[in-house]
């Protein structure tokens, strides 16, 4: 049976879209999450929400702990993540406001505990494909039906945080390929991978970083204001995306661990 867990979760706490929600305070081997639980129903579909930075955005980037935030969520029987993220873009054709629902990723983090296996057990999990083709392929043909401006593939570079990038440093990511630059999908999507979930972001553009000559520099503000003019796109998209998630105990998402562990 498909459980859905959101990380991001900005707006979807909201009562009147979550059906019976509730509040639920846990913790797990690795400590306790970003924040309480909130858990009800969309539609028919069980889903369990956590704020990743916490419910006031409290917790830098670098702080998250994305061990115990996916952990929780695998613990309340998820089967599926979908998270939603703020991003930069490094691409003329990716405007403030439009989303990406992302396919690769570049690792630029530095210290983040990034594996469930540090004792005892290694795991040498696949990567090569980081984010569910199903979920992606879901939340796609959502997007084109609620005519948003979508784009269904690209590569996030995420970066330490929680300072910007410099000019410099943004101009190098675009050479390396980047599409949109955030400060949250590594390790969170590796952890998933781990627990033997499917997950997939919907990273939101929020600005051009700083590499565009003609655009202002990013600055919080203009990433509150954009992300904000946009929460309700997200909330829809997510709403819409929800009763199409299939269950499959097959999809690699779910099976690349059991081939991954070295005792």
């Amino acid at each position: 049976m498909v459980k859905i867990g959101i990380i991001g979760g900005s707006g979807l706490e909201n009562p009147k879209i979550l059906k019976d929600a509730k509040e639920k305070e846990v913790t797990t081997k690795f400590g306790k999450p970003s924040s309480a639980l909130t858990i009800g129903k969309i539609g028919k579909v069980e889903v369990v929400i956590l704020s990743r930075h916490g419910k006031k955005h409290q917790i830098h980037p670098g702080a998250v702990n994305s061990r115990a935030n996916i952990m929780a969520l695998k613990e309340q029987g998820c089967t599926h993540i979908i998270a939603s993220s703020a991003c930069g873009s490094l691409r003329e054709n990716i405007a403030p406001g439009d989303f990406v629902i992302v396919d690769q990723f570049i690792d630029r983090t530095n210290g983040r505990q990034s594996t469930f296996y540090d004792q005892d057990h290694v795991a040498h999990i696949p990567m090569a494909e980081p984010f569910c083709p199903e979920l992606r392929k879901a939340l796609y043909e959502s997007a084109k039906e609620l005519k948003l401006k979508a784009h269904e593939k690209g590569t996030v570079i995420t970066i330490q945080g929680p300072r910007f990038s410099t000019k410099a440093e943004s101009k190098m990511f675009r050479q390396w390929g980047g599409d949109v630059i955030n400060m949250s999908t590594v390790p969170e999507c590796v952890l998933a991978r781990e627990a033997g979930l499917c997950y997939a972001v919907v990273c939101m553009s929020t600005d051009f970083d700083c590499w565009h000559e003609s655009e202002e520099s990013v600055d919080i503000q203009m990433v509150l204001k954009t992300f904000k003019k946009n929460a309700e796109n997200v909330v829809n998209l997510f709403i819409k995306t929800i009763p199409k998630i299939k269950d499959n105990p097959e999809c690699r998402c779910r099976t690349d661990i059991k081939g991954a562990i070295i005792s």
